[in-house]
């Protein structure tokens, strides 16, 4: 498939397939004239960059993840899942403090319009 299909097909703009291509998350094949072509796994490799994305996982870490995908691409290899979990871990950790400091934004503002 050319890269304009795998574009229609899952949404995702030529610019972000070579950037996923560029950091190692989905490979293609060169024609003679340097066309790219995907095999037909390519629909569900971006979905899982999406989904990956979406989850907030860096690039890095999901180029990691890559080759523990198991069947359809939405199951990890039990070797992964600790892997995941410090992820969801230091996420949790980055929300606490995101909420801490909405909290003492909130009363510096709060304490503004009293004044």
């Amino acid at each position: 498939m050319k890269i304009g299909e795998l574009c229609r097909e899952t949404g995702v703009t030529v610019r972000l397939l070579r950037y996923y291509e560029a950091q190692g998350l989905l490979t293609s094949q060169r024609s003679q004239g340097g066309h790219r072509h995907y095999g037909p796994e390519a629909p569900a490799t971006v979905t899982r960059i999406r989904t990956l994305l979406a989850a907030g996982l860096p690039t890095r870490v999901i180029r990691e993840l890559t080759p523990c995908f198991v069947g359809d691409g939405t199951e990890v290899q039990a070797c992964v899942v600790d892997h995941l979990r410090t992820q969801l871990t230091e996420m949790d950790s980055r929300i606490a403090d995101l909420t801490q400091a909405r909290t003492a934004l909130g009363g510096i503002l709060e304490a503004s319009t009293r004044a």
